[in-house]
């Protein structure tokens, strides 16, 4: 025994060193085969890479063997591939719910532009082909934010009592990158169309913002799609 009264392993290593090491490869191993949100992801591996040092010296401090130890502890949490696909399925729902949020708040923005633009003086001034984008623009991305509220009314507390559509990932990846795209040919055709207005301010910066929105959406359904894959 050691002076703090624990067993040691081979050259007088601590089983909480080892434990520790074996527990950080098995993270890695982890972190690498799974796909979501980072703060979701790091939160979830912490917790299995804890669990899994914490069960290796707990089984060394009982006298076992550093390999007999690890190959207990890795019997009672599964293997990497084991262990995946259940992790994969709570990152997934994240990843979900994340673009779900990003596209429910983003999505019926451009509306908001473009009716303001067109109902509130300054359609007018916009170049006919501009007024004739604006209308399919606006109901493909309020039909993106109705599915995405649906998405998160289906990831949230309902979710605890019924299964999370299987389609529903791949759904919701979809219908932020159909947002994303109408964010993007929103901003393309707003800052082709302000120079040509005569009050462009509020048509360069209504297309300043769809592109910053662009980003953020397209961003997040990537991810997702990446998830949907998974």
């Amino acid at each position: 025994m050691s002076g703090a009264g624990r067993r040691t392993g081979p050259a007088g290593e601590r089983p909480g060193e080892y434990a520790d090491e074996y527990a950080d490869e098995y993270a890695a191993a982890l972190a690498s085969a799974l796909r979501g949100p980072v703060r979701a992801k790091v939160r979830l591996v912490a917790e299995v890479r804890d669990g899994l040092a914490d069960t290796v010296a707990a089984y060394a401090d009982e006298g076992l063997p550093r390999d007999l130890a690890v190959r207990r502890a890795v019997r009672e949490f599964g293997t990497v591939a084991e262990v995946a696909p259940a992790c994969q399925r709570e990152l997934t729902v994240a990843q979900v719910r994340h673009t779900a949020r990003a596209v429910a708040l983003a999505a019926p923005l451009p509306a908001v532009c473009w009716y303001l633009l067109l109902v509130m003086g300054h359609g007018s001034q916009l170049p006919l082909a501009t007024r004739l984008v604006a209308l399919p623009l606006a109901g493909v991305a309020a039909a993106a934010a109705l599915l995405a509220t649906a998405a998160l009314a289906a990831t949230g507390p309902l979710a605890r009592r019924l299964p999370t559509p299987r389609r529903l990932p791949r759904a919701t990846a979809w219908a932020g990158t159909a947002a994303g795209v109408c964010l993007g040919v929103s901003a393309l055709t707003l800052a082709a169309s302000s120079p040509l207005s005569g009050n462009w301010p509020p048509v360069a910066l209504a297309g300043a913002l769809a592109a910053a929105l662009h980003t953020v959406v397209a961003s997040s359904a990537r991810a997702c799609r990446d998830c949907a894959r998974a």
